[in-house]
Formats: structure tokens, sequence, C-alpha cells
């Protein structure tokens, strides 16, 4: 009879555990294999809290947030989402949309760990908390690839300047000089790399920050439109779509080199290469070493079930866990948001990024001072520009002008 009780006892708890644990949906547009490892440890963390965690990638960042953001104001929210940095949930968090998280960061101590402290801010309005940064994602970098150099009999570049001349040899080669991905996006963020690297950060915050029309329209920036000119010479050839496609390029020596966002360092990492011996990597291109502050985080949608309430609070805790800021960032080539853990394991070009976010070498990332609108218009922009050689540096400056006139 105790044995049988016994039994009974072990399947109540069974049945207990199984009832309190939660599905919740989560969405994002991690969908590379480097990022679909990296997300994946996020999963594996919240599954091991007996909760389940509901996978919803969508591959694109901006495919993904007009089917999050037509979810939520259609009245039918997921559980959590991902979204850059910056200023993309405003108008949710007006609409009154997204949950405020306040209790939770303040319960956990962000503000102490959270580094640099400009994240937090970026998930603040109001003095309120609405988001939870999980890592630094920094443009700022070319990819080059020692395959391809060698193959041409070149030295690997260690600047722009060195990988524009580059050029010329490369194609001989048979070699693609410069791998983009022919996504707005990514031709925004190239000149967004170029703009930051090779003006003065006063010229870059005068421009997105302060929105200056006239320094907009001036020689400094002239001189980054030349060299998107140039950049899209280097491109002419490269016909994929998606940015690891561009990678792979890269990766094979197809490619000389690509310039992308760290998250390429997960693809990377897949085709089991190694920084410094496989592939270099150059922050600000090597012109001006800096990082730019972006990256991303999760927003957590108002909800009424009092289980998945529960769910989003464990799942905004572990996200900020130091085993989880290690394991998930170490897989997707970002930076930590938490300044107190030990990355001593990490690669050659993380190791370059954790010393410049020591230096304070850091820019803020453009979508925390422009709009998704600005945006879009800059992105539609450049995808014009590089698909129209006749389009030349002078005409695509005044262009840009106007979008930064009109800019909020």
């Amino acid at each position: 009879m105790n044995r049988v009780k016994g039994l009974l006892s072990a399947t109540a708890i069974v049945a207990a555990s199984s009832a309190a644990a939660t599905e919740l949906e989560v969405m994002h547009w991690w969908t590379s294999g480097g990022e679909a490892a990296a997300v994946k440890e996020f999963a594996d963390a919240f599954n091991a809290s007996g909760n389940t965690w509901v996978d919803a990638a969508i591959a694109g960042g901006e495919a993904a947030r007009a089917v999050m953001v037509s979810r939520l104001t259609g009245g039918d929210p997921m559980g959590a989402f991902q979204f850059n940095h910056g200023r993309q949930a405003e108008e949710l968090i007006e609409a009154g949309l997204l949950r405020d998280i306040t209790d939770i960061a303040e319960a956990e101590g962000w503000k102490d760990i959270v580094n640099p402290s400009t994240l937090l801010d970026a998930c603040t309005v109001d003095g309120r908390i609405y988001c939870a940064p999980v890592n630094i994602h920094s443009w700022q970098w070319i990819w080059l690839s020692h395959k391809a150099y060698e193959d041409a009999g070149l030295p690997v570049p260690t600047n722009w300047e060195e990988f524009v001349a580059s050029a010329p040899k490369l194609q001989e080669a048979g070699k693609l000089p410069l791998a983009l991905g022919q996504q707005g996006w990514q031709q925004r963020g190239l000149f967004n790399v170029l703009f930051a690297a090779l003006v003065s950060n006063d010229v870059f915050m005068s421009v997105y920050g302060d929105k200056n029309v006239e320094i907009a329209g001036g020689e400094d920036v002239a001189a980054v439109f030349k060299a998107a000119e140039t950049a899209r010479a280097m491109a002419a050839e490269s016909t994929v779509q998606n940015w690891n496609d561009a990678t792979n390029l890269v990766i094979t020596g197809q490619a000389g080199g690509q310039v992308m966002g760290d998250w390429a360092q997960g693809e990377f990492a897949m085709a089991e290469q190694v920084a410094g011996e496989d592939y270099s990597c150059l922050p600000g291109l090597g012109m001006t070493e800096l990082l730019s502050t972006g990256g991303d985080a999760f927003y957590f949608p108002v909800l009424e079930d009092e289980a998945q309430v529960a769910a989003q609070t464990e799942l905004a805790k572990l996200m900020l866990k130091p085993e989880t800021q290690v394991a998930f960032n170490l897989k997707k080539g970002s930076l930590p948001v938490r300044g107190d853990i030990d990355l001593s394991t990490a690669n050659d070009c993380m190791q370059k990024g954790l010393k410049l976010l020591s230096e304070g070498a850091l820019l803020p990332d453009t979508a925390m001072l422009n709009t998704p609108d600005t945006a879009d218009q800059i992105s539609t922009l450049f995808v014009e520009f590089f698909a129209d050689p006749s389009i030349t540096a002078e005409d695509a400056q005044a262009q840009f002008v106007t979008i930064i006139e009109n800019a909020e």
C-alpha cells in the first residue's frame, strides 16, 4: 500500500510539474547557421527552467518586424520578441502593448551590470524599462579571406585603403573584391560603416544625432559617398541576396572581404575557421577603430495569462544570467551586455571588440539615433544607388540631405 502511495505521489509530482510548465512563443529573425546555434542557448536555458520555448523564427529583420508589429497591433501577441536596441519599439510602448519590466531589472540589478549603460537607456522610456538587452553588436567590421589573398598572391590588407588598392589584382585572380548582399539594410549598413570609419565622430553625430543638414551636404560626407561609389564598383559582381551567403563567399575564398557586423563571426565559427589564421577582422575598417553599440533586446508583450507572465519573467531574468550570456554570445559572435563576466576563451576578433569596449571607443548605433522610417528611407536610397551606377555620389548625397532634413 505504501509503495502504491509512493507511486501515486511521484505521479502527482510529475503531473504538477507538467502543469506548471508554460509554453512561450518567442519571435526573432535569427535563422542563419551561426544565429540558430546561438538562439538555441537561450531556448535550452529556458526549457531547463521547466517552461517550453516555442520557436517562431522569421528570416530577415525587416520582414520579421512587420509580422511582429502586425501581431501586436492586431491583438495576437506572442510571448516575447527580438528587436534591435534603439527606437524600433517606441510606438508599441506608447500604445501600451509592451510590458514594463522595471521591477525585473531592479530585482536583478541590471543597472549595475549592463555595460555600457546606454544599452539599458535604449530600453528606457519615461524612466521605465521595457526590454532586456542581450548583446552588443557592432557593424564596424570588415572580414577578410586569407585564402582569397593567398590565391591572388597578395598580403591581407590592414585597412580600407589597402583593401581598395587590392581590388584589381583580386579581380585578375578571379575573385570578387567585395561581397555584398543585395538588400537595402546591408547596403545602408555598408555606407554607415564607411561614414563612421572615414570621418570624425563629431561629423557622424552632427548628421545622425543633431540632423545637421549643412554638414550632411558638406565635404566630409561627400568623401563618404565617394567611398560608397568605390564600394559599389568593387561589389558590382556580387549577386547574392542574404548576408550569410555573402559571408560564405569570404569563408570559401571566392571574395576578398565583406563589410558586415560581428554576427558574421557565427558563420566563420560554424565553418570551423580560426580568426587570425583563416580570416582577419578589422574594426573600424582599420581606419578608425571603434564599435557601434547596437545589438539585440527582447521585449515582452502585455499578456493576461498569469502563467505566461511568470514565464516571461523567467525568460527575462535568465537572458542576462552570466552563464547564459557567455554561452549565447560565444556562439553569436557578439559581446556580452554584462561587464562582469570572463570571456578569456573568446577568439581573436572578439578580443579586439572587448578591448575597444573596455577603452570606451564607442559610437551609438544608428538604430538609436534614427527612427525606423528614416532608416527605411536611407535603405531605399542605397538600393537604388547600388543598383544603378548612373547615380553619382553627388546625386545620392543630395537625396541623403533631404532625408536628414525631414528626419525626426
